[in-house]
């Protein structure tokens, strides 16, 4: 699956949070993200593997 920055996606070891796509590094094959919604101090961002990525269930009430 092609992920594009800005997307909503879940890291398969922890289903229950949803994360945003901040960058894409296909070479590499990791991508960077952070957890979403942001919360008032930031979410830090961190690499995963592409592999361990699935494209988020959208509650209705999450917004970008």
């Amino acid at each position: 699956m092609n992920f594009q920055q800005g997307q909503l996606v879940q890291v398969a070891s922890n289903q229950d949070s949803t994360y945003q796509v901040l960058s894409v590094d296909d070479t590499a094959d990791l991508c960077w993200v952070r957890r979403w919604p942001l919360s008032r101090k930031g979410s830090p961002a961190f690499s995963v593997s592409l592999q361990q990525l699935k494209e988020a269930e959208i509650n209705p009430g999450l917004r970008l």
